[in-house]
Parts: C-alpha cells; structure tokens; sequence
C-alpha cells in the first residue's frame, strides 16, 4: 500500500496537478544530490521520499499566481 495515501497527502496541497508538480521538483533535487531532512524515510525512490516530505511539513506547496508561471516560462525561453 502506498504511503502516505493519496488522501492524506491531499489535506496539504489545493490540487493534484501542484502535488504532482511539487514531488517531481522535490525528487530531482534529490536525485541531484539534495539531502532529505527525514530521518528514516519509507519510500526507497525520490518521489516516494518526496511525497513523505510533503505530507510530513518538510516541504510546504504554496499556490503560485499564473502570471508567475507565465513570466518564469517566458525567461526560460530566452536563454
């Protein structure tokens, strides 16, 4: 079984879409190296740890505005 449970671990996010989002941010910073602040993590992968993170208050997924999205993919663009 899945831990923690997707309903659980929907009580500290606004939607799926920024759960998803935010673990696989998470996740790749763990894999690039990032240590996880959680003593004895379950998960044995970066998005199982992440997901632990989120649902434990290590990570805290905050609503970004659109026009924030919009204006970091246009930066993006330009490099």
């Amino acid at each position: 079984m899945l831990y923690p449970s997707i309903d659980k671990i929907m009580t500290k996010v606004d939607s799926k879409y920024s759960l998803v989002v935010a673990a696989s941010r998470r996740a790749r910073q763990l894999r690039e190296g990032s240590e996880s602040e959680l003593q004895r993590p379950r998960a044995h992968k970066q998005v199982g740890v992440a997901l632990e993170e989120i649902y434990g208050d290590y990570i805290k997924v905050e609503a970004r505005d659109e026009n924030e999205v919009v204006e970091e993919q246009k930066g993006k663009r330009n490099l």
